[in-house]
């Protein structure tokens, strides 16, 4: 166990160095914003090629594999398409001189540590010798396939909108976004969650909770809804929109 944890940290260090070259090279941070999914699809990859194949390990390895490639493919899109997304370009200013040690690490090395942080249900599965599925098992992956739903069609929907509208001052406010100012963190939140879940019946699964914990609490009230709503300081129709529509978790009955 040992060595395992000792050659993910060396792993995720490298990860960390690599990310942070390419940020010089390409002039935007945002990037980090890519490395999040990919690194747990990079840590899946390494734990497989290393022998941990139980059918829960597989099981896990795919869904964490399905929403982190899923995610860093969209971002990766949606950013190739703009200018720096304006949290990082805000920090470039504020930042300064002091720009270069302070993006390393506050942004790629602390991103790894929360990268391995949410990891932890993942590498708790490599420690178990059971390979059978449980009724936690069947329950995760349910809760899974909501969470890879809401966020998927949530993401969908936003891509369209935005598209589509006139004016900069719009807010989406149909579908998915009707129930919640954002689904796709929702959705984000209840995958962890079900991973929490799968692995809960394993030899110190409960460890595997604080995963779906830090998700939670990043999402809800640090990198998440406080950042993204930022920008829309003065917007009035999102501050109406606030109003009635709960941040995240959805209110499905509306009057």
């Amino acid at each position: 166990m040992i060595s395992l944890l000792t050659n993910i940290l060396l792993l995720g260090l490298a990860y960390a160095n690599f990310w942070f070259i390419i940020s010089l090279i390409a002039k935007r941070n945002d990037i980090a914003d890519v490395a999040w999914g990919l690194g747990y699809v990079g840590l899946c990859i390494f734990l497989y090629f290393s022998g941990y194949r139980s059918d829960l390990n597989l099981l896990l390895y795919v869904l964490v594999t399905l929403w982190g490639g899923r995610l860093s493919l969209h971002i990766g899109i949606r950013n190739g398409k703009k200018k720096e997304d304006f949290r990082y370009s805000q920090w470039r200013k504020e930042w300064g001189s002091n720009f270069y040690w302070r993006s390393y690490l506050q942004v790629y090395i602390l991103q790894v540590v929360l990268l391995l942080v949410v990891s932890i249900p993942i590498v708790v599965a490599t420690q178990t010798s059971e390979i059978s599925f449980t009724a936690f098992t069947w329950v995760g992956l349910a809760l899974w396939l909501v969470g890879y739903y809401w966020q998927v069609v949530g993401d969908r929907q936003l891509n369209r909108f935005k598209k589509s509208k006139t004016d900069k001052e719009q807010v989406l406010q149909t579908g998915l976004w009707r129930y919640s100012r954002h689904p796709n963190y929702f959705g984000e939140i209840v995958m962890w969650w079900a991973i929490g879940v799968i692995v809960l019946p394993m030899s110190y699964g409960w460890i595997g909770l604080i995963s779906p914990i830090v998700i939670t609490y990043l999402l809800l009230y640090v990198s998440g809804v406080p950042m993204l709503e930022r920008r829309y300081k003065g917007n009035a129709a999102f501050q109406k929109y606030k109003e009635k529509t709960p941040a995240v978790f959805p209110r499905l009955f509306h009057k």
